[in-house]
């Protein structure tokens, strides 16, 4: 009897392993659309796809690596350039993160409490957007974009023309490589 009992505690301890290894990584993963949000209320996270809301039973980590604490609202972004020791934020009522991450505040006061800084009286603001990790403005994109065509059209160039040896494109490729990175960190 002693054995079975063991064995028993033994399995549902193995059963359990994976759920714990989660939750002491800030959360388990979760599969999002563009629609989802993970809402702040009435005191907790709940999470709204379209319309429908349903509540939180644990902590939740995005695609992105940002992390949401369902119960106090704190939401922790990964490391990146602009913050190397990552960000974390905390949300107040009706503020919501995105599927990607951006976290919108409500308020001129949620908005400049994640910013560290005390919005004055009666402020008005436009709607106020954490982006999440890799996030790069659109403008930005197309202009890196734009650079790359310009020389990879060069380097088409190039290499097209009749000549006997092979023309160098070293200085096009390393443009290209640090282009690459640019993109890739944006």
């Amino acid at each position: 009897m002693n054995r079975f009992a063991f064995l028993l505690l033994t399995a549902a301890c193995l059963a359990t392993t994976p759920h714990l290894a989660a939750a002491q990584d800030g959360g388990f993963p979760v599969k999002t659309t563009p629609r989802t949000q993970f809402v702040m209320k009435d005191g907790e996270v709940v999470r709204r796809d379209g319309s429908q809301i349903t509540a939180l039973t644990q902590n939740v980590k995005l695609a992105s690596g940002v992390k949401i604490n369902y119960k106090n609202g704190i939401i922790e972004m990964p490391a990146d350039k602009i913050n190397p020791q990552g960000k974390k934020i905390t949300l107040r009522e009706r503020d919501y993160v995105k599927a990607d991450g951006g976290v919108v505040f409500a308020t001129p006061g949620s908005a400049a409490a994640a910013r560290g800084e005390t919005a004055p009286a009666g402020a008005k603001y436009d709607t106020y957007v954490q982006h999440g990790p890799g996030y790069a403005a659109p403008a930005t994109q197309v202009s890196l974009l734009n650079k790359k065509i310009e020389l990879l059209t060069r380097k088409v160039n190039l290499l097209s023309q009749s000549q006997p040896a092979t023309p160098e494109t070293k200085a096009i490729d390393d443009e290209l490589t640090k282009l690459d990175s640019q993109l890739a960190s944006k």
